[in-house]
């Protein structure tokens, strides 16, 4: 039997005695959602949870490439393919996506995420010729007059080397290291820090009846077991990122359970990524049938996010979720993110 924990997180700047900081974050709690499968959840004071999960879900996390994981990273979404569900053909050569790369750091990007292959539902593979074709030289182009890290969106090893050869800092893999056996060995030998993301199936077909026994704990027990896998490949814990995959093979009541159950996956000792920017979900439930028009839907569950300690927000509209970021942190505790 296995027992998993949830902190009831809050943002405010009164806290009561007592209260744990959330993964060294400006969230804190004083009790959690225990969960055992096949029961119904209870509430606990976080006091009665073991000690090394309270130990796990408090640290600190280690900066990666660089960044603070203290305070929200915003990684801005740069797609170089002729198909993304939001911005294909947009930014395909190296002028048009430095342009955009050069106005996403000046609107507070911290992050960069270059990606060459959609792997919206529906997508089909692109050979990895074409996605390094498509990526190194916008990499090589952002790092002529650019130094925000960059994180190349990729689940294959070769395209991942070649990005990283070309100046990219970070692997961000929506397969969680299932797609390619090779690019976890090839992520621990060059050190580069990694995201791990959670996918049901291949995006050809992840969206066909997707199911799940419990979609968060089906999640959070993939996410510990890509961990362990890429540890015992030799990457350093500190230095991986999980991500929940909303939208890849998740239906809208999959996607909403994983949102408001976000903080469980502090317990897996990580930063936390969401990447919940302009999808599907956002479209049904905001009403906003075109992908630009749902920057504030995207905002309202970043900042959700950001209360269950979430570290690491990809988005589309940097200069508006930078904003909101900013008031929002405001009006809660006052000072400036």
């Amino acid at each position: 039997m296995t027992d998993y924990f949830r902190p009831l997180a809050q943002l405010s700047a009164v806290r009561p005695e007592g209260a744990m900081t959330l993964a060294g974050t400006q969230s804190w709690f004083t009790h959690v959602e225990h969960f055992v499968r096949g029961r119904s959840s209870a509430i606990l004071p976080a006091h009665d949870t073991p000690q090394e999960w309270r130990d796990a879900v408090r640290a600190p996390r280690a900066s990666i490439a660089g960044l603070d994981m203290s305070k929200p990273v915003i990684m801005g979404i740069l797609n170089v393919t002729p198909d993304s569900f939001s911005d294909g053909g947009r930014h395909n050569s190296p002028k048009l996506a430095l342009s955009l790369a050069q106005q996403m750091v000046k609107d507070g990007a911290h992050l960069l995420d270059i990606g060459g292959e959609s792997t919206r539902p529906g997508a089909v593979e692109v050979p990895f010729e074409a996605e390094i074709a498509r990526t190194v030289p916008v990499i090589e182009a952002i790092r002529t007059t650019i130094e925000t890290p960059i994180s190349i969106d990729t689940r294959k090893a070769r395209v991942a080397h070649a990005a990283l050869e070309a100046g990219a800092n970070i692997v961000n893999d929506v397969s969680g290291f299932k797609f390619d056996p090779d690019l976890a060995p090839l992520c621990a030998t060059t050190s580069a820090p990694v995201c791990l993301m959670h996918a049901q199936g291949l995006p050809e077909t992840m969206q066909k009846a997707p199911h799940y026994e419990d979609v968060l704990l089906d999640v959070y027990d993939f996410l510990a077991e890509q961990i362990a896998l890429a540890v015992s490949y030799g990457v350093r814990r500190d230095q991986i990122i999980v991500d929940p995959g909303l939208g890849f093979g998740k239906t809208q009541a999959h996607n909403l359970a994983l949102i408001k159950g976000l903080s469980l996956f502090h317990g897996l000792g990580c930063p936390v990524l969401l990447g919940a920017s302009r999808k599907g979900f956002i479209r049904d439930i905001g009403q906003a049938p075109n992908a630009e028009e749902r920057a504030p839907g995207s905002i309202a569950v970043a900042l959700s996010a950001v209360v269950q300690g979430v570290q690491v927000l990809r988005v589309h509209d940097v200069s508006q979720t930078r904003q909101a970021l900013a008031l929002f942190q405001a009006a809660t505790i006052g000072v400036d993110l």
